[in-house]
């Protein structure tokens, strides 16, 4: 009963006079939890609406008043992050371990100030053990600091020499884990930067591995795994080897549930998501279709993750011609209320896959023609150096165009094709996109015929289907394959003859 008398002492004297939280049972009972209520119900609520419905009208007093209010519940919404909730499995799973840490040594640092050095030695042991068990190497050293500082004021060697003698092999796997995960760092600034310094990075990347595998056999901790876990990851990517990325993925899911792999920090989710992603990239479409399925439940609609996995859920879809199924996730994609929180470029791509999948698929589409055609017309570019998602922007308006039969149109993006080509693939691993843009630019130099295209498209057609897919560090996006948009294009050609027999092209 000491440590809850102490307890009720502490908190009593040094209460503050008004709640640090926001009441979120009550909806309508303050302002505070009325402004709560109405923006959870309306997140695109303007200030003047928020103001007429809280004050009745908006005038300079109200305004000022709207401004204390909105502070108010800003600061207590922060207060309240200390009690959410982290046990849900479709989060990180590590997520529950840090917080207790960090809430943890916040209580025993606490507890130490006031002078209540019993009650805070074993909360602080207590946060080094879930620390140490979970292999958050910053948080079991901060806490071992502070039991060091506690038993040198309490006069206790015994235990002082003891967790000195742990403080020290901390700091030494500290040591180890920030070589490697600088030498990760650099593999991801490097990947995430252009398609030059990725052609260099993969030059290095052996290298880090080396070394990165030297450091986990030292170390033989969690964050030396991780960072050379992801490398590998990186590597198979950037080399276009997604088989083994499968292999890879499916050892380590092995290793983790025979317990190799710290179960408190590893993200299952995170390998599910790379081995649905390899499927994807080579093409083994049905098998990674059932995958996605089975893993999204995995993965909460609140988190960012839940978007790109949605991403490459939808593309296996469409390469694997489920058009009905990939309107399906579109809808879903949209229908999640935390849509607009993605960054503009995500909400970009969204927009280019519904583009292309109206175009393939019209029936049923909530674009209307009008929409569409205006996206088509003024749809950005996506990245700064040429990589990604351009030519797929530039294929699909150049088909617009070919089915629209506009000729000044078309050949504008004709010209964008030449220009792209003649800049942006110019490397044997973009060989892809080089084969389908020859495709197109032949449909034209044929006027037009869909005889001669299929016939001298045959053999650019066969080169496409033996060559691999590229690594991701010069990948173009194929939101339809390329052979699929082939046979599109020669069925738009084919539909010429139907309504313009003469194939004469709109000026």
């Amino acid at each position: 009963m000491d440590d809850l008398n102490n307890l009720v002492k502490i908190v009593t004297d040094r209460k503050i006079s008004m709640s640090p939280l926001l009441n979120l049972a009550d909806r309508k009972g303050s302002k505070e939890s009325a402004l709560v209520y109405l923006l959870e119900k309306e997140p695109e609520a303007t200030s003047s609406r928020i103001i007429k419905e809280l004050y009745g009208n908006a005038t300079e007093s109200t305004y000022a008043s709207y401004r204390k209010l909105k502070s108010r519940v800003q600061q207590k919404l922060l207060n309240n992050l200390y009690f959410l909730d982290h046990n849900d499995p479709r989060f990180p799973v590590s997520r529950n371990y840090e917080t207790q840490c960090i809430q943890l040594f916040h209580q025993a640092n606490i507890l130490k100030l006031e002078g209540e050095y019993t009650l805070s030695e074993k909360m602080m042991r207590k946060c080094l053990r879930i620390a140490v068990e979970a292999e958050f190497t910053t948080y079991s050293i901060l806490s071992a600091r502070a039991l060091r500082t506690l038993y040198v004021d309490r006069r206790q060697p015994t235990r002082f020499a003891s967790i000195s003698v742990k403080l020290k092999r901390l700091q030494e796997i500290s040591d180890l884990e920030e070589l490697a995960e600088h030498i990760y760092w650099d593999i991801r600034m490097s990947s995430a930067h252009n398609v030059q310094t990725r052609r260099v990075l993969l030059e290095k990347m052996s290298r880090y591995i080396a070394e990165l595998e030297g450091l986990y056999k030292k170390a033989k901790s969690f964050n030396t795994f991780n960072s050379l876990y992801f490398s590998k990851i990186s590597e198979y990517e950037l080399t276009g080897d997604y088989n083994n990325i499968i292999k890879y993925t499916a050892e380590v899911n092995r290793q983790w549930e025979r317990g190799k792999i710290n179960q408190k920090r590893f993200d299952k989710r995170f390998n599910n998501f790379m081995s649905v992603y390899a499927h994807l990239r080579s093409r083994q479409v049905h098998k990674g279709l059932k995958l996605a399925e089975k893993f999204l439940l995995d993965i909460h609609y609140s988190s960012g993750n839940w978007f790109y996995f949605m991403e490459h859920y939808f593309l296996l879809a469409m390469h694997a011609g489920k058009y009905s199924q990939a309107r399906e996730l579109l809808a879903a994609a949209h229908k999640n209320p935390y849509y607009r929180k993605q960054r503009v470029a995500a909400q970009q791509r969204w927009d280019l896959f519904e583009a292309y999948l109206h175009f393939v698929f019209p029936e049923s589409s909530p674009l209307r023609a009008m929409h569409f055609a205006r996206f088509v017309q003024s749809v950005p570019d996506f990245s700064r150096d040429k990589q990604g998602y351009n030519i797929a922007i530039l294929i699909l308006q150049f088909l617009y165009y070919l089915r629209n039969h506009e000729t000044d149109a078309l050949l504008a993006r004709l010209e964008g094709l030449r220009k792209y080509q003649q800049r942006h693939l110019r490397d044997a691993a973009t060989l892809r996109s080089q084969l389908f843009l020859r495709m197109l630019l032949l449909v034209v130099k044929e006027d037009f015929s869909l005889k001669n295209s299929t016939k001298k498209g045959q053999s650019l057609l066969e080169r496409l289907r033996e060559v691999a897919q590229p690594g991701e560090a010069f990948s173009e996006i194929e939101v339809i394959p390329y052979e699929d948009l082939w046979l599109l294009t020669l069925d738009i050609l084919r539909q010429w003859y139907d309504v313009d027999p003469q194939r004469k092209l709109k000026k």
